[in-house]
């Protein structure tokens, strides 16, 4: 495994990390949770990413009961806040109360003394962004993170909260948790940029889309019977990429990874963690040895020519957009 900084922070994650969503808690059961978990951590991942609202806590329980036989020091937990977490009016959002309240609780259900990346899950247009931003120092300030960050933010909102903490000398938010990945690419064109003039690194989920970046789902082809995707409680964003010109460009992405001696997972992996401005990739996993695959992606490196036809391939569906 191979680490970088996370922004401009003191603080290294695994190129990879691996992430809950969708799996543990839900369609994945303890055990095998467990066993994915452990496979990671003995494979150097040291990242390991859920949210609350992840089956309403559940996703936080199993990750902090799988790594709690490590040393606290060797891994570095992130969690997220924003989405309801129960039917009062407070039970949501960005608010001073909700973020200290909600933090209390990922502690708990984590096992955990303190959170290392305690993360906005989405912006709150109805919280002052002050609010917000003074909440997360003082939860610094208390021993309770170690470092906050946003997920899914404008480049206009990541600006504007680094001007607040410039201006009140607030600790900085050192990350921002966008999607990111061959098929979805809306950071290049601003996110990155502001991004890495204030300061914060990427760490970017559903790097291989859902699954699709797998190459399992062919054009014309039914569903495979234990793959997410014929799953109902959890394709709901997946069967948006359902389109025959969408899978018939993987194809050729798939063929290309089959020529140069990879997989089209490690071959995504890799085209993601080509940019300097990434910190990570979250990876799912509902089995130990997809995380075997997959963290060989950190060791390919993609010359000049491949990502030129990784460029013409992908050209042919540049205006597609998936379900978000």
């Amino acid at each position: 495994m191979k680490y970088r900084r996370l922004g401009n922070s003191g603080l290294k994650i695994s190129e990879l990390g691996l992430g809950s969503w969708l799996t543990y808690g839900k369609s994945v059961n303890n055990q095998t949770a467990y066993d994915c978990i452990h496979k990671a951590y003995e494979l150097g991942i040291n990242f390991f990413d859920t949210a609350n609202a992840y089956e309403n806590g559940r996703a936080e329980e199993v990750l902090g009961e799988a790594l709690k036989e490590y040393t606290r020091s060797s891994y570095v937990v992130a969690t997220k806040l924003f989405f309801p977490m129960g039917p009062g009016p407070n039970d949501r959002g960005l608010s001073r109360k909700h973020i200290m309240e909600q933090c209390d609780a990922s502690l708990k259900r984590l096992g955990l003394d303190y959170i290392d990346l305690y993360q906005c899950h989405r912006f709150d247009p109805e919280v002052p962004m002050e609010e917000t931003l003074y909440a997360l120092d003082d939860l610094v300030r208390q021993g309770k993170i170690l470092y906050a960050g946003v997920s899914e933010w404008s480049a206009a909102q990541i600006e504007k909260a680094a001007g607040i903490g410039k201006a009140y000398q607030l600790r900085p938010i050192i990350s921002n948790q966008p999607i990111y990945n061959m098929l979805e690419r809306y950071i290049e064109s601003e996110v990155l940029p502001v991004s890495n003039e204030n300061g914060l690194g990427q760490i970017v989920f559903s790097p291989l889309a859902q699954g699709i970046l797998t190459g399992k789902y062919k054009p014309n082809s039914e569903k495979p019977a234990d793959s997410r995707a014929a799953n109902d409680s959890v394709n709901f964003v997946i069967n948006s990429y359902f389109r025959d010109d969408v899978l018939t460009s993987v194809q050729k992405l798939n063929s290309l990874a089959a020529e140069l001696g990879v997989t089209l997972s490690q071959l995504s992996l890799a085209w993601i963690l080509r940019h300097p401005g990434i910190s990570s990739a979250i990876v799912g996993a509902s089995k130990p040895q997809q995380v075997e695959e997959n963290v060989k992606a950190v060791d390919i490196n993609l010359d000049h020519e491949v990502l030129k036809e990784i460029e013409l391939i992908l050209e042919e569906i540049k205006d597609f957009a998936p379900r978000r």
